[in-house]
């Protein structure tokens, strides 16, 4: 079995990286949260996350970030990958509007359906000439 690890490599890192998911125009909202995706070529997936003041105070925005990445370390081995092209995994940024802390299993539950969703919307989009 993997290891469940988040490393660097699992992290958009840079703003062209954070802009280039934003320019796919391919996003779904799922609760509060607002995941936007794109095709990243690489046989893992990544995870951006922009949470604004907004959201709230520092300790509110830290402990969000905190859930989505333990979120996305342990569902990112469910994350499809296409083995057989050059399209990989996916790039994912998340953003939030304010809501109330529902706990980790709620996170990775909306986290998990906007992937399914996203998913599917890009094979779709891929299947048409």
């Amino acid at each position: 079995m993997a290891r469940l690890l988040f490393r660097p490599k699992h992290r958009l890192t840079h703003r062209r990286q954070f802009e280039a998911v934003h320019a796919a125009r391919m996003k779904t909202p799922s609760g509060p949260l607002m995941v936007h995706s794109r095709r990243n070529g690489l046989d893992h997936p990544r995870l951006g996350m922009s949470i604004g003041r907004p959201f709230g105070g520092a300790v509110a925005r830290n402990r969000l970030k905190r859930c989505l990445r333990e979120a996305f370390r342990l569902l990112q081995f469910e994350i499809p990958v296409d083995r057989t092209g050059d399209r990989g995994s996916y790039d994912l940024l998340v953003t939030s509007r304010r809501h109330d802390d529902p706990g980790l299993e709620q996170y990775r539950r909306w986290l998990a359906d906007a992937v399914e969703k996203l998913d599917r919307d890009w094979k779709r989009r891929e299947a048409k000439p």
